[in-house]
C-alpha cells in the first residue's frame, strides 16, 4: 500500500504525527493485535484523516467507527484511487496511468532499499480452529509470476539487496494458477539478479521435498532459512487446531531437509495453552520443540477469537497456566536458538548489513537469519560482505567483515 501510494505522487512519512493521513492496515490474530489496531485508529492532530482496512476492521467496522473511512478488505488493491476519490487528494491518478507505468518497467521504490517484502498471495484456504484469516481474507488469491518478477526485479535495480516472499499462507501459492511456489522461486532465482530471496512462513505440508534442488542449484542466493509453522508438538491438540499433520510428519520434513542442508535454520510459531491443552499435551510439545532444535519461534499465549471453534470449545485454559507454559516454552527455544548461533562462531557468512542502531553498531543479517552486529566503519548500510562471526557480546553475536564484498 505505501509503494502504491508513492507510485500515486504523495510521500509516505515515518512520523505519524506528520502524515495527513494515516492508514491503519489492522490485525486481528489476537485479541491484543485487535486492541492494538483500535488503538491506534486515532488521529494524532486535528486535521489528521483516519483510514483503516485489514482484517480486524472487516470483522469487527463498529470498532472503528471514529475513523474517516473503513476500507472494506477486497478493495484493499485500489487503496489510493479510493482514498484519492473520498479526500479529493492531489497526486496521480491510478487505473491506466498505473498499468502504464508498470510495463515501463518504473515501479515505485521500496521504503527501505536493502530487504522488501513481496507479497505474492492473499487469503487461505485452511480452516484451522482457532484463526479468523480465512473468514477476513477469503480463499487463496496467488498474484500472476510475471508481476511479481516484475516488482522484484525493479527493486534489484533500484538496489534492494533481499527480497522476502509473504502471504497469509504463501506455501500454497500456485494453486489456483497450476503452479507452485518451487516454480515460482526458480523462475525469480533464473529470470532477475536479486541478491538473496528469503521464504516467508509455510506450513510443513506445503514444502515439497523436490523443492530441495533449489539451494543446491542457487547456492546462498536462497537463504538458507525456513519458517515452518508448528503450532503445538501434541498430537492431540493439533487435531483440535485441525492441523493437517503430526508431529512425525513435521519432523520427518525437517530432517529430509537437514540430511540434504544440514546448516539449515528452522523457525517456528507455537501456540501454548490452547483450548483443553493438559499438562501432558504441554510436555509433548516441550519435548518435540527440544528435539527438533529451533533456531528461533515466535510463541503465542491461545488469545480466544470469537468467532473460531476454538472460542467454543470446553476446558479453556487459566490465564496464570497460559502465562507458566509460556516461560517455559521460551526457555526451551531460547536454549535452541543460542545453540544454533553458537555453531556459527568462527565461520565465514554473507552478511547483508541493514542500519545502524541507536546503539552505535551497524546490524546486519546472515542468509540462515542470524543478527550480527559490527563497528559501522567496517561495513556500509545496504551492503552484502563476507563475514567472520567472532563472538557473543552483551547477547549479542559479533562479527567483522572480510575484505571481499559481494
Amino acid at each position: 500500500m505505501a509503494r502504491g501510494f508513492r507510485l500515486a505522487g504523495h510521500e509516505v512519512v515515518t512520523d505519524g504525527k506528520l502524515a495527513d493521513i494515516r492508514v491503519i492496515n489492522t490485525c486481528t490474530v489476537t485479541k491484543n493485535a485487535g486492541d492494538d489496531s483500535r488503538k491506534a485508529a486515532r488521529p494524532l492532530h486535528a486535521e489528521q484523516k483516519i483510514v483503516v482496512t485489514g482484517c480486524h476492521s472487516e470483522l469487527h467496522p463498529d470498532e472503528f467507527s471514529s475513523a474517516d473511512y473503513v476500507l472494506p478488505i477486497d478493495q484493499k488493491e485500489e487503496i489510493e484511487a479510493l482514498v484519492k476519490e473520498r479526500f479529493g487528494l492531489e497526486g496521480l491518478s491510478l487505473g491506466m496511468d498505473v498499468q502504464k507505468e508498470r510495463q515501463n518497467n518504473v515501479y515505485p521504490l521500496a521504503l527501505s532499499n536493502t530487504r522488501a517484502f513481496v507479497k505474492i498471495q492473499d487469503g487461505c484456504n485452511m480452516r484451522c480452529s482457532f484463526c479468523l484469516t480465512t473468514v477476513a481474507r477469503g480463499v487463496s488469491r496467488s498474484r500472476t509470476a510475471e508481476d511479481i518478477i516484475l516488482e522484484i526485479d525493479t527493486l534489484s535495480k533500484t538496489g534492494c539487496q533481499e527480497a522476502v516472499l509473504t502471504g497469509v499462507h504463501a506455501g500454497s501459492y500456485g494453486l489456483d494458477l497450476d503452479q507452485d511456489l518451487g516454480w515460482l522461486v526458480e523462475r525469480i532465482l533464473s529470470e532477475t539478479s536479486i541478491p538473496r530471496l528469503r521464504l516467508s512462513s509455510l506450513e510443513p505440508w506445503n514444502f515439497k521435498s523436490e523443492w530441495i534442488v533449489l539451494w543446491k542449484r542457487f547456492g546462498h542466493r536462497l537463504c538458507r532459512h525456513l519458517h515452518m509453522s508448528l503450532q503445538s508438538g501434541s498430537n492431540s491438540v493439533l487435531r483440535r487446531m485441525n492441523r493437517h499433520y503430526d508431529d512425525a510428519t513435521y519432523k520427518a520434513k525437517i530432517d529430509l531437509i537437514r540430511a540434504a542442508i544440514p546448516d539449515m535454520g528452522f523457525t517456528t510459531d507455537i501456540i501454548v495453552g490452547f483450548p483443553g491443552e493438559t499438562e501432558a499435551e504441554h510436555q509433548e510439545t516441550l519435548a518435540f520443540a527440544q528435539d527438533v532444535a529451533f533456531a528461533g519461534a515466535h510463541i503465542f499465549s491461545y488469545s480466544k477469537r470469537p468467532g473460531t471453534q476454538a472460542a467454543e470449545m470446553p476446558d479453556q485454559i487459566d490465564p496464570q497456566t497460559k502465562k507458566q507454559r509460556f516461560a517455559e516454552m521460551k526457555a526451551v527455544i531460547a536454549a535452541s536458538e543460542k545453540a544454533f548461533a553458537d555453531r556459527s562462531i568462527g565461520t565465514e557468512q554473507m552478511v547483508l548489513w541493514e542500519t545502524v542502531e541507536k546503539s552505535g553498531r551497524l546490524r546486519g543479517l546472515t542468509d540462515h537469519y542470524l543478527r550480527i552486529f559490527t563497528e559501522p566503519s567496517l561495513a556500509q548500510p545496504n551492503s552484502l560482505t563476507m563475514t567472520r562471526i567472532q563472538r557473543w557480546q552483551n547477547e549479542a553475536l559479533l562479527g567483522e567483515p572480510c575484505e571481499e564484498q559481494a
